[in-house]
């Protein structure tokens, strides 16, 4: 009697994809993967290794296509990542998009002819919605960026809440012209744009946002053009970390003062904002959290292809340093 791959499936309870998936050194849990050795092992199963391999559709590969690798946010991203899928025995590719859809689209086209396992994804605003209408041969994780729509598993921090805290503190602190600068190429700025106005709403403030290009240059020239027309705000919060270093750029070449002449907030607590003037307040997001919690919603969905999909949205936490100390003249 011929032992098959579905005999195993049957014996461990688990679908023949996942049994494939363990025989072949893939993507599965440690318990998974000791029922499928305990099920070979009852039913004496001997794999036909030469034919698996040209049955093969997928490469044990899995693609991370990220949004600006210039930024140190997806450079932590691509570790973590990274580690995880080579405890998984997956190798990585890594391609970098510039925020440029028809690159995005590009690369999308190369996972599919490199036949990966998965793809791990931080997509600009325009390739979210597309996203969630098209079919690929590969199951494709949202990080860090993944908008209103369904479709896909996806992992966020929560952007609404963290903003938030910003603004709360900064009133707090006694400052009341608060402006906002978001990057228009994702939907995490979107995110960040709305809590920043509820909150500044629900202070009775009169929010003044700014979407700009995600960058350290856009941010520089649009803190510069204040500080020339005298209309520099009292604070300002930067939606991620290379905006934030530019803003920091503007004053230092202005010759301006942190925070006495104008505070400063954003996002991503990277190295260099515990050193740059008296210190950044800044929300520290959890990026090894993001990208672990990425791969295994990535290992969920090659174990059970027809679950419902999830989206798990990790919190933040409010780093407080000198660079939104009080406000001079604000209440005790």
């Amino acid at each position: 009697m011929t032992i098959s791959i579905k005999d195993v499936a049957r014996a461990a309870g688990v679908s023949p994809a996942t049994v494939s998936r363990a025989l072949g050194g893939g993507p599965v849990s440690a318990e998974l993967q000791a029922q499928v050795e305990a099920a070979v092992k009852a039913t004496g199963y001997r794999p036909n290794l030469s034919a698996r391999r040209l049955r093969s559709r997928h490469s044990q590969t899995i693609g991370l296509i990220v949004a600006d690798i210039s930024n140190p946010f997806f450079t932590a991203v691509a570790r973590a990542v990274e580690d995880s899928a080579y405890k998984a025995g997956l190798r990585v590719i890594l391609c970098n998009t510039d925020e440029n859809p028809q690159k995005e689209a590009m690369y999308l086209q190369l996972m599919e002819e490199e036949r990966v396992t998965g793809v791990i994804f931080a997509p600009t605003r325009a390739s979210v919605d597309k996203l969630a209408r098209a079919t690929y041969n590969f199951p494709i994780v949202l990080i860090d960026r993944a908008g209103r729509a369904g479709g896909r598993d996806a992992v966020v921090l929560d952007n609404f809440a963290a903003a938030d805290m910003l603004v709360a503190h900064l009133v707090a602190q006694g400052y009341r012209r608060i402006t906002g600068l978001f990057g228009n190429a994702s939907t995490t700025g979107i995110e960040r744009h709305d809590g920043y106005v509820a909150a500044m709403q629900q202070a009775g403030l009169t929010p003044a946002a700014r979407f700009i290009a995600p960058t350290v240059e856009a941010a520089e020239a649009e803190t510069c053009h204040w500080f020339k027309q005298g209309t520099a705000p009292e604070a300002v919060i930067a939606s991620n970390g290379l905006m934030l270093m530019g803003v920091v750029r503007a004053m230092l070449a202005a010759g301006k003062k942190i925070p006495e002449d104008m505070a400063i907030a954003g996002f991503d607590n990277e190295s260099w904002t515990e050193l740059a003037g008296p210190g950044l307040t800044v929300i520290e997001q959890p990026v090894a959290d993001l990208g672990r919690a990425a791969m295994q919603l990535l290992m969920d969905r090659l174990d059970a292809p027809d679950a419902p999909m999830r989206k798990m949205v990790l919190g933040g936490r409010c780093v407080v340093r000198g660079s939104t100390r009080r406000a001079t003249g604000a209440a005790a």
